[in-house]
């Protein structure tokens, strides 16, 4: 390229400008943009803040809370429990129950294999028999024996007869009589044996001890059942049962806290299991030992009113009360704390939280329990509502849960 082509060369400014032009026109809008986000921002920290407010829910709550002068936590535990087990060593052939049956006192509900104890029975009866048997003919031969003493006797007094014939008559007297007393004797050691061998029969078949209802199988057909489980495979006991009208709370009271506690108080018992029921309850036994390792008496509790869904081993908090619970007592009241009802031109108001913000709702009141009143409508459970001074509160304002 030579010096008269260089001097054609030009530079091109109408890209230039044109981009001039448009960072003049876009600086308005980003001004204008940053003045209204500034507004905002004043209007939200400054103009339009955020009240710190404490926040409670609305509850369920029971009267008696207001008159319960201690809690404690336990387990329903039966009173009358038994592993029903054999006295004899078999096999078990035949089971009638399972885990839930209710059995009443005497009810066979378990049977071993007990050939070789039908077999011992029927020996014994034939033992018996013949025991029988012997004691009538030595009976008879006594008999026999008497007459021939009382006839050599009387020749004897008459001179007919010898002393050695007399006294061979004496002698065999005598030995009859003993016969006799020997086959007694034989006859009750093999009545005996028979009620043995009896019972033995019996204990193949495993009955229920008292009316109950059945929590655990502990063996199954053709397991061996042995006393005490005296071998590693043995099945010590069959099934365990529990008479389930004897259940009673066991609840650990304080030592410090156990002069609140009176036989015959009245109590209200919540199980863990069955929330939104509270049974009624009276303290049935205080437990004469403390346990030195969690400084605690124990306390039972009786179940007044009877429930087909208590069952053994389920958790359990106990009220020990000041007075019994009357029937309208009985039913959970919908409650807020005291603190969040505001009166409000001779209404009483609270204020629910709802997105931040807090909402104004007319609420009907009813009674006291503790520090808790009881919402009749206005609100429903599980409402946020905030607690706070009447100044600070107002419908439609932004709020700030306050931390614990």
């Amino acid at each position: 390229m030579d010096i008269k082509d260089l001097s054609k060369l030009k530079i091109d400014k109408t890209h230039t400008r044109y981009r001039q032009h448009r960072r003049k026109k876009s600086l308005p809008i980003v001004i204008a943009f940053l003045c209204v986000l500034g507004g905002f921002i004043f209007y939200k920290t400054i103009l339009n803040p955020s009240v710190e407010v404490k926040v409670s829910t609305v509850a369920q709550v029971y009267p008696s809370q207001s008159f319960t002068l201690l809690n404690a936590s336990g387990y329903v535990v039966a009173q009358r429990k038994a592993s029903v087990a054999s006295k004899i060593t078999g096999r078990l052939e035949w089971l009638g129950v399972e885990e839930g049956s209710s059995v009443r006192k005497g009810q066979v509900i378990a049977k071993l294999e007990g050939e070789d104890a039908v077999a011992a029975r029927e020996q014994a009866i034939a033992n018996l028999s013949n025991a029988v048997f012997n004691l009538d003919v030595t009976r008879a031969e006594t008999r026999d024996a008497e007459l021939h003493y009382n006839r050599q006797k009387e020749l004897h007094a008459q001179g007919v007869v010898s002393q050695s014939e007399f006294d061979i008559a004496e002698a065999r007297h005598s030995k009859a009589k003993a016969s006799v007393a020997a086959s007694e004797s034989a006859v009750k050691a093999y009545k005996a044996a028979l009620h043995l061998a009896r019972v033995v029969v019996r204990y193949a078949f495993i009955r229920a001890p008292f009316d109950a209802v059945v929590l655990t199988k502990n063996a199954d057909v053709g397991d061996i059942v042995a006393p005490l489980g005296a071998s590693a495979t043995a099945r010590a006991a069959v099934v365990t049962i529990a008479d389930m009208d004897s259940l009673l709370v066991e609840a650990d009271v304080s030592e410090s806290n156990l002069q609140k506690v009176t036989i015959g108080q009245p109590c209200e018992i919540q199980l863990d299991a069955l929330p939104e029921t509270r049974f009624r309850g009276v303290v049935h036994m205080i437990v004469p030992t403390a346990d030195r390792s969690k400084a605690s008496v124990m306390v039972k509790v009786k179940f007044l009113d009877k429930d087909c869904r208590i069952l053994p081993e389920m958790s359990a908090k106990v009220a020990f009360l000041e007075k019994p619970v009357t029937v309208e007592e009985q039913e959970p009241r919908t409650a807020v704390h005291g603190a969040a009802i505001i009166r409000r031109n001779n209404a009483s108001v609270v204020f629910r939280v709802n997105e931040g913000r807090l909402i104004e709702s007319p609420v009907t009141t009813g009674i006291h329990i503790g520090d808790m009143i009881e919402i009749v409508n206005g609100v429903k459970l599980g409402d946020k509502v905030a607690v706070g001074s009447q100044e600070n509160l107002r419908d439609g304002i932004r709020i700030k849960v306050k931390e614990k």
